[in-house]
């Protein structure tokens, strides 16, 4: 599979396995998408529970969070993640707090899911990594796929929580991961992570995803910037030990500092923005844990402190020579 195709398994599953859960969201209905991630989803399902929302991000979440205190397990789309900000009071203020409003009264058992991250050449408004935003709130659990694998479990996971989930998916690894090459994209055929279970499986939350073992420098990434990690490891020579976060809230900070005090050096590596993204707290986490055992200065390599650029935006995405780059220099240190 694919990751479009994982995550309509995933969803298909879980509306199997659970009537409770419900899918709804501008165009997921009977378009089943933009990017045809609920493609056949309501043909099968019905309108009650695959259907269309008005273009109202702040309604999607209200109405979200409504289900969820009523007994649904609402699944609610966001078309683009850069979308999400009109309904960031309804999430942040609303239902995040929810569980500690009520004294554990009520909980509000949702996921959204967001297709996040550039790429495909969608400019400002169409290509934001937001994460960071999401972390900073108490309350939410906020999870980022990188591969079809930990898609379709990771999404399996998010709907049976009990507790709220921000679902990122980086959409140019949608139909293939990619290495800075917008003219030569490899698909997922015969990619060890396209092998995906037709059945329900979860890939725990709570954990990392080491995706392979290295003894001189620890490397972390999610979503899109796991495959551009891999080629730019392959490039610099230098043997890593690459991470894959898969959830950014709880992050498994035992795997990451475990694997820096075998190394010795760290590269954070994100699409966001570099000022206040996530990388900088996790600098922060692991300078506190792993103080005496850091041979370099942990470095970050992410986008840039400006907005999403449309005709540059392969300048822009961190590539494998940048990282490539980075990772030399911890071994000058």
């Amino acid at each position: 599979m694919n990751m479009i195709k994982a995550l309509n398994s995933a969803l298909e599953v879980q509306l199997e396995k659970n009537k409770n859960v419900v899918i709804f969201g501008e165009d997921v209905g009977f378009f089943g998408g933009v990017f045809r991630v609920t493609d056949g989803l309501q043909k099968k399902f019905g309108e009650h529970r695959v259907f269309d929302s008005p273009l109202a991000e702040g309604g999607i979440a209200a109405i979200a969070m409504g289900m969820s205190l009523n007994g649904l397990r609402p699944v609610a789309e966001i078309q683009f993640a850069d979308y999400i900000f009109p309904a960031y009071d309804q999430i942040v203020n609303e239902i995040a707090k929810v569980r500690h409003r009520s004294g554990g009264e009520f909980s509000a058992p949702l996921t959204f899911r967001t297709p996040a991250g550039g790429g495909i050449k969608g400019g400002h408004h169409h290509s934001q990594s937001p994460e960071a935003q999401f972390t900073h709130t108490p309350g939410l659990k906020v999870v980022y796929c990188s591969n079809p694998y930990n898609a379709k479990g990771l999404l399996t996971a998010a709907i049976e929580c009990n507790d709220p989930v921000i679902f990122f998916e980086p959409k140019r690894c949608y139909r293939g991961p990619f290495y800075g090459d917008p003219h030569n994209v490899p698909t997922w055929n015969d990619h060890p992570d396209s092998e995906v279970p037709e059945g329900h499986y979860i890939v725990p939350l709570e954990e990392a995803r080491i995706v392979r073992e290295g003894s001189d420098c620890t490397v972390i990434a999610w979503g899109t910037m796991v495959h551009m990690c891999e080629q730019a490891i392959k490039d610099s020579g230098i043997d890593c030990e690459l991470i894959d976060l898969q959830t950014l809230v709880p992050w498994d900070r035992d795997t990451v500092v475990n694997s820096i005090k075998k190394t010795g050096r760290c590269v954070i590596v994100h699409e966001a923005p570099k000022t206040s993204g996530f990388g900088a707290e996790m600098s922060a986490s692991i300078q506190e844990r792993c103080f005496y055992h850091l041979e370099a200065p942990i470095t970050r390599v992410t986008g840039w402190d400006t907005p999403f650029p449309h005709t540059t935006e392969w300048d822009y995405i961190p590539s494998p020579a940048r990282i490539a780059e980075a990772i030399k220099k911890t071994q000058e240190e």
